[in-house]
């Protein structure tokens, strides 16, 4: 994936996809369903059109104030924005671009992001952001969507705030539920809520966000699951959303760096190897990519259930006074 840096040297006026024709109509009809965002305070897209075949542009809110995408350091826009805009668009692509049933369910296999502190830095401008879109890998079972790749390069006021990219699988509603079996019967279950870290030494402000809890382990905690949080879980699951294990990377490599107040994400890449499941303690680890680095920029982070790994993730981390 291109780092930001590259892609933000020039200051592009086409998109992903070269020129943008004038002709291309923005459909504004977006509905909770096509994004899975029930609640319209978390849904971002705002609207979208089609290129060509695999071009497409998703315009979507950035908001200055949200329940849990918040100012970090004070002085950046969440950068977890980056790849929840990533999600939402692809899943809104999937459904009105490639005819994807509401029904369906979406597994994540890999998402990655990689943005400049200075793109994220927090102005007054009520200006959304447009998401330049390129689906490449088009796999289809029979006439219905399989999965695909999809790339993104964010753009607001013009300038180039980030890039991502993930992939992702499209399951029929009856073969995930073949897929899940008993633990279906696991969804809306009560899940006992452990105490959290302080939010402080998680970047947090507000202890209903905090995905960790302590353990005794130097650079571990358990997975804090907090299913009445209305961001982190929108509606009762069968399993740990994908979105609460980046959060808990996030928080984990926060809490790892030296000074968790002053320094911003700026890349992340997550793989998913298995769902985390709401029964079983999910384990969180962090480590210096360098062994040995006192000081580490780039932390790696993985997910471990029942002896399994659930995830792994690479996060990069820099200063927040840009030095």
């Amino acid at each position: 994936m291109p780092s930001v840096d590259a892609t933000a040297r020039n200051e592009p006026t086409t998109g992903a996809a070269g020129p943008v024709p004038t002709t291309a109509v923005w459909d504004e009809e977006i509905s909770g369903e096509q994004v899975h965002r029930p609640d319209p305070r978390d849904a971002f897209p705002t609207a979208w059109r089609r290129l060509d075949d695999t071009h497409f542009q998703v315009r979507a809110h950035w908001p200055h104030r949200h329940r849990f995408f918040t100012a970090v350091a004070g002085r950046f826009q969440d950068p977890l924005l980056i790849p929840e805009i990533l999600r939402q668009s692809a899943m809104l692509l999937a459904h009105a671009a490639y005819s994807v049933p509401l029904g369906d369910r979406f597994v994540m296999h890999r998402i990655r992001y990689s943005a400049a502190p200075a793109g994220l830095l927090l102005d007054p401008s009520p200006e959304g952001v447009v998401a330049d879109l390129t689906c490449g890998g088009v796999r289809r079972r029979g006439r219905r969507l399989a999965g695909m790749r999809c790339a993104m390069v964010l753009r607001r006021l013009g300038r180039v705030v980030a890039t991502a990219d993930g992939r992702l699988d499209c399951v029929s509603d009856r073969a995930y539920r073949r897929l899940r079996g008993e633990r279906l019967s696991l969804t809306g279950r009560p899940v006992p809520l452990l105490p959290g870290l302080p939010p402080g030494v998680v970047g947090r402000a507000d202890a209903a966000a905090v995905v960790l809890a302590p353990s005794p382990r130097p650079g571990a905690w358990q997975l804090r699951i907090n299913t009445a949080h209305p961001t982190l879980f929108r509606r009762p699951d069968d399993h740990v959303p994908g979105f609460v294990l980046l959060e808990a990377a996030r928080q984990a490599a926060t809490a790892f760096s030296l000074f968790p107040g002053l320094m911003v994400v700026t890349d992340m890449d997550m793989v998913f190897s298995r769902y985390a499941e709401l029964d079983s303690p999910c384990w969180i680890e962090a480590d210096a990519q360098a062994e040995g680095d006192p000081d580490p920029s780039t932390i790696r982070v993985r997910g471990l259930q029942d002896d399994a790994e659930v995830f792994r993730c690479t996060v990069t981390v820099a200063a927040a006074d840009g030095s």
